[in-house]
Formats: C-alpha cells, sequence, structure tokens
C-alpha cells in the first residue's frame, strides 16, 4: 500500500462516558482491537448541545471524556504503534441527529452564535491532538446543517489549521458527496459509508460486490471533484439479519435474528472493492467497545463491534495484507 495516508483503522471508544478509558479493560480492549492488524485508531471524544437547535456546545460530567483520559488512550495507542484520529463529536441531548442542527435562514445570527460555540470546541481539541500528536483531526461527523455553511466552514477550518499542524479530514453522511463545494479545503474528506446493498430477498455476498462496485465508481467521481483522498470515515452494521439493507440501523428490536455471516459479507465486500484504489485512504470501521465482555460471551452481542465475530476475521485477513 503506497499511499502513505491509507488508514487500517477502527473506531475505539465512543460513547464510553467519563472514566472509561484510563482502564485496564480499555487497556486490553484497545490491545485486542490492535492485534488484527490495524495501524490507525479513531478515538472519539463526546460533546454535546441541548436540541438540534441551541446555540452552545459543551462538554457533560459524566459523559465527557476527560482530556487526561483522551490524553491516556492516545498514549496508549501510539504504545501499540497506532497513529491516531481524534473525533470530537457533538450529540443532541434531545437526541436528535446531529446532521439536523439547523437554523432558520432569516436568523443569522443563530448560526454566528452557534460557530462561535462550535470552533471553540473544535479549537479545544485541535489543541489537544496537536500536543498528543495525534496525526489526524476530525473537523465535523454528519452535520449537513453545519455543511451547508460553507463561508463558516472554511473560516472554522483555517482556525484549526492556526493551532493544528497534522491532517484534517471532514465526515460527511452517505447521500451528500457531492452537496459541499468548499470539502477542497480539507486534507481527506471523509464518508459515513453507510451504504444499503442488499434488498429483501437477497443478501448474498455476490449481491453485495455488485452494489459496492458502483460505490466504488461513485467515489472516484467524489475524488475527481474535490482532488482530494477519499475515506471511509465511518462504515459498519450491526450482526442482524437483514442489515446490510439499512446499515445505519442502531435501534434494538426483540424480533430480530442474529446474523454474523452477513456482517462479515459486508466486511469483505467493502474492502473488496476499496482496499487497492491508490487514491482511497481508508477505514474507520465502526465501532469498538472500550470494555469486552469475556470471549465466550461476544456473539451474545448484535451491535456494530466484531469483536468475536465472523466479521473480526475478515478485518484481519484484509489488514494483514502489505
Amino acid at each position: 500500500m503506497e499511499n502513505r495516508s491509507f488508514c487500517k483503522g477502527y473506531t475505539w471508544g465512543f460513547f464510553s462516558g467519563s472514566g472509561a478509558f484510563d482502564t485496564p479493560e480499555a487497556e486490553a480492549s484497545m490491545e485486542r482491537l490492535a492485534s488484527n492488524g490495524l495501524d490507525w485508531i479513531c478515538i472519539p471524544v463526546n460533546c454535546f448541545q441541548e436540541s438540534y437547535h441551541s446555540l452552545h456546545v459543551f462538554s457533560l460530567f459524566g459523559r465527557t471524556q476527560t482530556d487526561s483520559e483522551v490524553e491516556f488512550a492516545v498514549r496508549k495507542a501510539k504504545s501499540l504503534g497506532l497513529k491516531v484520529c481524534l473525533k470530537p463529536m457533538v450529540d443532541c441531548l434531545d437526541r436528535s441527529w446531529r446532521a439536523r442542527i439547523n437554523f432558520p435562514p432569516e436568523n443569522p445570527e443563530y448560526w454566528e452564535r452557534w460557530f462561535a460555540s462550535y470552533t471553540r470546541f473544535m479549537l479545544h481539541y485541535a489543541a489537544l491532538a496537536e500536543r498528543t500528536g495525534c496525526e489526524m483531526l476530525c473537523t465535523g461527523c454528519e452535520m449537513a446543517g453545519m455543511d451547508g455553511q460553507a463561508r463558516r466552514c472554511v473560516k472554522m477550518i483555517e482556525q484549526v489549521r492556526e493551532i493544528y499542524s497534522g491532517i484534517i479530514m471532514h465526515n460527511i453522511n452517505h447521500g451528500d458527496e457531492f452537496r459541499f463545494p468548499w470539502l477542497d479545503v480539507v486534507d481527506v474528506i471523509g464518508i459515513s459509508a453507510y451504504y444499503p446493498c442488499t434488498t429483501a430477498d437477497d443478501n448474498s455476498l455476490e449481491q453485495m460486490n455488485s452494489v459496492w462496485s458502483g460505490v466504488a465508481e461513485m467515489l472516484e467521481r467524489v475524488h475527481d471533484r474535490y482532488g482530494k483522498p477519499v475515506m471511509f470515515a465511518e462504515i459498519g452494521l450491526r450482526s442482524i439479519h437483514g442489515c446490510a439493507q439499512y446499515p445505519w440501523e442502531f435501534r434494538y428490536d426483540p424480533e430480530e435474528v442474529p446474523d454474523e455471516q452477513e456482517q462479515a459479507d459486508f466486511y469483505e465486500a467493502a474492502m473488496a472493492a476499496t482496499f487497492d484504489i491508490p487514491w482511497f485512504a481508508g477505514y474507520f470501521w465502526w465501532d469498538w467497545k472500550a470494555k469486552l465482555p469475556p470471549e465466550e460471551k461476544a456473539h451474545e452481542n448484535h451491535d456494530f463491534t466484531i469483536y468475536g465475530k465472523k466479521a473480526e476475521v475478515v478485518l484481519k485477513k484484509w489488514y494483514g495484507r502489505s
């Protein structure tokens, strides 16, 4: 793999809350994850705002990881030989998806106030990323409302660059690949790649391969338009039958049927279609827990994690390639 920015990565520790990173269990979890051939890890930090129309981003005692815990996790990752992407993320306490954060166009002062708060938030973590040597910083995740504010986004990126010298990646959602012309100001375009790739009648690997081939062709147009490397800043699905029709689905359904093979096939098809593309910058699969259960109980988890499941074997096979 000649692309120096290619990430054989995974997202680790999302929504862990304060107190979860700086523990022996978290260290063991990261060690197990790294054993799958990773060379990158994405460490998210969870911050909040009250609702989709609130104007203030804040950390929350008990739910936001402290700076010292983040620094501990970064040091642990580097001790394992991993490069680090720091990913500060905003969620709404009213459970609105962060992409819904938006304000009426007749009230531009709301956006000004929100960006002032968001930029303070981002600059805090940009400084943390700089002093801890994180090789990459994500400046936004699935925030279509924010991303529609081109002038303000470019200004925020410029301010980040004043204090952070590493790779800047910005994470848009699938379906938004051609919406935001300003994305050429970042170094890597990240996509939440929850592309549906099966039907109710066909969840075969062959069906997935066909769809992912088309996705790869579309991504080439993305690369051509912006002139930047493209990566999957998020990608994955739960180990549930039928989930490849809606890989983004995270909600529990008591009627759901476990299906590790469908999850494993999704991993296989996605990497087969993209792994060797020269301008493709890799993956931060979603997501690996900071605290793992005993491996004999791993199959009881039907979430996105692949710990102890068939997809972990697939990941290790692909990440083991030179």
